[in-house]
């Protein structure tokens, strides 16, 4: 709020304000209010030099009309001096006198008050203890405005500083729902597979009683049950040569070793602070998913770094983030070191 903006607030009119803050070369509203105080009953020079002005190019004009003009009656003259003279303006509402037209518009925009008639009554000069009681008002009313900007400045900062302890929760509790969302997918995984570990391991177990009861059977004579695990059948040996004494040597054919399909992947992460993690994918997820890992178990989840294997070396690229760990060759087994980000 600016130093005039101040002093019309406070009940001093525009043209008196802008006077008293020119004549304290505009050094601040106490000092521009104390010379106010001082001035109060004295008018402004430039409307008492354009009053005087007026009234000498009255009496000139006068003057110069000389005959033209009739001299007032004696009736007349003693008429006006009987007539009351209008010393100030005075609001009908609250009884307050006022010396100038500014100051009434001022009283009416303040208080709303739209009454107002002209009084003989003469607005008496403030003494010097209604110059210090109104000053000491005013000085009041500048502390409590002090204060309530103090106060509302008070009130924004707990404001911001509420707003972003709510940001700060609202952020811990969104990385805890994504962790706790990253572990349930972590335990799924798990349970599927110890079951279908159980499964292979229920499977070997069926084949090896299976073989079992082949093997007694055998050994006792009685034909062997079929188990619904059995390879396919052995070809029957072909006929023996005519002479006796001969020997032949047969040969099974042996099967061509099957490539083994891993449907899950150990990787073990080195990080950097020397600490090894181990963790079981699935052999068709992505290494961003690795990466994922990794980062929710860091200290800082928006940290960046990269993944790389040591023997061969290699460090991964953006691309290969999104390709599956059986075709980066992390299946069955990897170790994946941590590395800063280039």
């Amino acid at each position: 709020m600016s130093d005039i903006q101040m002093l019309i607030d406070m009940g001093f009119p525009k043209e008196k304000a802008e006077r008293a803050l020119e004549v304290t070369n505009n050094k601040g509203v106490e000092q521009a209010m104390e010379w106010l105080l001082a001035h109060a009953d004295e008018p402004l020079p430039p409307a008492s030099t354009a009053a005087a002005a007026s009234a000498a190019g009255d009496s000139s004009s006068s003057t110069a009309a000389g005959g033209a003009t009739t001299e007032p009656s004696t009736e007349e003259g003693a008429a006006a001096a009987e007539e009351p003279v209008a010393k100030s303006l005075k609001c009908d509402e609250c009884g307050k006198l006022f010396k100038s037209q500014e100051e009434v518009e001022f009283h009416a925009a303040k208080t709303e008050h739209s009454s107002f008639s002209e009084s003989t009554e003469e607005k008496k000069p403030l003494t010097e203890e209604e110059k210090k009681a109104q000053l000491a008002l005013l000085e009041e009313k500048m502390r409590r405005k002090r204060q309530e900007r103090e106060e509302n400045e008070k009130k924004e900062a707990m404001e911001r500083e509420r707003l972003r302890i709510k940001s700060g929760k609202d952020m811990l509790e969104a990385r805890r729902k994504m962790e706790e969302q990253e572990m349930k997918k972590l335990m799924d995984q798990r349970k599927r597979e110890k079951l279908e570990s159980q499964q292979a391991r229920d499977r070997v177990r069926a084949q090896i009683e299976a073989d079992r009861a082949a093997r007694k059977a055998k050994e006792s004579g009685e034909p062997a049950a079929v188990s619904p695990t059995s390879t396919a059948p052995v070809s029957s040996p072909p006929p023996a040569a005519a002479n006796p004494t001969s020997t032949t040597t047969t040969t099974t054919p042996t099967k061509p070793a099957e490539a083994k399909s891993y449907t899950t992947a150990k990787i073990a992460i080195r990080m950097m602070n020397g600490t090894q993690l181990v963790q079981t994918f699935q052999a068709g997820e992505q290494l961003a998913a690795v990466r994922l890992f990794v980062q929710l178990k860091m200290e800082s989840v928006d940290a960046a770094f990269g993944l790389m294997t040591n023997f061969p070396k290699k460090v991964f690229t953006a691309e290969e983030y999104e390709m599956p760990l059986d075709k980066l060759g992390l299946v069955p087994n990897a170790v994946l070191i941590v590395t800063k980000a280039p």
